[in-house]
């Protein structure tokens, strides 16, 4: 279709889509979807091949947090029956790190629940990366811990972080819709201040908030214009105890038309897919890898992910490779720019809850392939909480 074929050429010279070609692409048919990843495809492997970034969550500190963001099991009020634990000590991080980057992860992304860290956090923070570090040469490390006051991204970057996450969600016209405690502005300010500091700038949203095709196109959009260097899709995960629990608005086809979406308006920028991808495109999962270049291998925050094992396999069989710790993610155009979506020369766009190294939940798990649970519903069978790996005694999904 014309259409498709107008995204093509656009994304391999990285020029913007308009936004009605950006609402086209979600208004497509479900008869369509199998043209619309062929056609995004395209477009991914001119920027990305066939390689498949993993990244491994850490959750440094679960629940208790004083923020009240809907989607989230570690909100303010939640009943979800999550893991509950402070701080971990560097070398329990670095314990759970070691399996993910056994597995085969190049990225760590070290997770705490609440508002932002103090002083002391960074602190902690600091001496965890070192760890991580010092026995992982080569590993990338990105921290996501909640807004950033002045000065704490640089003293981030000083400790050997090299990136920080910090997701949009969903549109500016929405935001005060799942979140009241902060503004969408406040995140656009941490964004903002881990670019300044030289940071590599994470950020993404959450799709299946009941939000309108304008409102996602509008955050991809704005995310665009942030300019990060990775945005990871995070699609909800109703996890019971949260007021989103009964929202199921997503299917298998709908998540496909949104990760091709992205790839269209952010061409050349690593697009992942974080949360979700388990409980919403469940048997669909491979042709996502012909759309994203990045995922989180294992569990999430605070509910499970596919076996790590079957990720690895689900690459392989669908015509991937994982990409190893000496390639470099990005195109040597961006990589050499020091990182950022490359819209200001007019090139494309390109993060955690929720299960990525994320604003804070998320996560799906491998569930039975059922039908698309109805609006109002809870499915618990869809979902498992993370009981494993870091904060308990036994060994981590890697």
């Amino acid at each position: 279709m014309d259409l498709l074929n107008t995204l093509v050429d656009k994304g391999l010279r990285r020029e913007l889509p308009t936004r009605e070609e950006a609402l086209a692409v979600l208004a497509t048919s479900d008869d369509d979807v199998l043209d619309v990843v062929a056609a995004a495809g395209k477009v991914r492997r001119k920027w990305f091949g066939r390689r498949v970034k993993l990244n491994y969550l850490v959750n440094l500190k679960s629940g208790l947090c004083p923020e009240d963001c809907s989607y989230c099991s570690q909100r303010l009020g939640s009943k979800a029956d999550i893991l509950k634990y402070t701080w971990l000590k560097p070398e329990q991080a670095s314990q759970a790190a070691a399996a993910g980057l056994a597995g085969g992860a190049k990225r760590v992304c070290l997770v705490a629940s609440g508002r932002g860290p103090t002083d002391r956090d960074i602190d902690r923070v600091a001496g965890t990366i070192k760890a991580i570090k010092d026995g992982n040469e080569g590993v990338e490390v990105c921290a996501c811990l909640g807004l950033l006051s002045d000065g704490q991204a640089e003293r981030l970057r000083e400790a050997g972080a090299d990136a920080y996450n910090h997701n949009l969600n969903t549109s500016e016209a929405t935001y005060g819709d799942i979140t009241t405690t902060h503004t969408y502005a406040d995140r656009v300010d941490t964004v903002s201040k881990a670019h300044a500091a030289g940071l590599s700038a994470c950020s993404g949203l959450i799709a299946g908030m009941g939000e309108s095709d304008e409102d996602l196109v509008d955050v991809v959009f704005s995310l665009r214009e942030l300019d990060p260097d990775s945005v990871p899709v995070n699609f909800l995960i109703p996890m019971e105890g949260t007021p989103l629990a009964t929202e199921w608005h997503l299917t298998p086809q709908r998540c496909l038309r949104i990760l091709a979406m992205v790839r269209f308006v952010c061409p050349d920028v690593e697009v992942r897919i974080a949360g979700g991808r388990e409980v919403h495109l469940r048997t669909m999962q491979p042709l996502a890898l012909h759309l994203a270049n990045s995922i989180f291998l294992g569990d999430y925050l605070t509910s499970e992910g596919q076996a790590g094992r079957t990720d690895l396999e689900m690459i392989a069989d669908a015509g991937f490779e994982v990409e190893g710790a000496g390639e470099v993610t990005l195109p040597e155009h961006r990589a050499t720019a020091g990182g950022g979506c490359g819209s200001h020369a007019g090139a494309g766009c390109e993060s955690h809850e929720d299960a990525g190294c994320g604003s804070h939940e998320g996560g799906g798990v491998c569930g039975t392939a059922a039908a698309v649970p109805a609006a109002n519903e809870l499915r618990s069978d869809l979902v498992a909480v993370r009981r494993r790996g870091a904060g308990t005694d036994l060994a981590p999904n890697a």
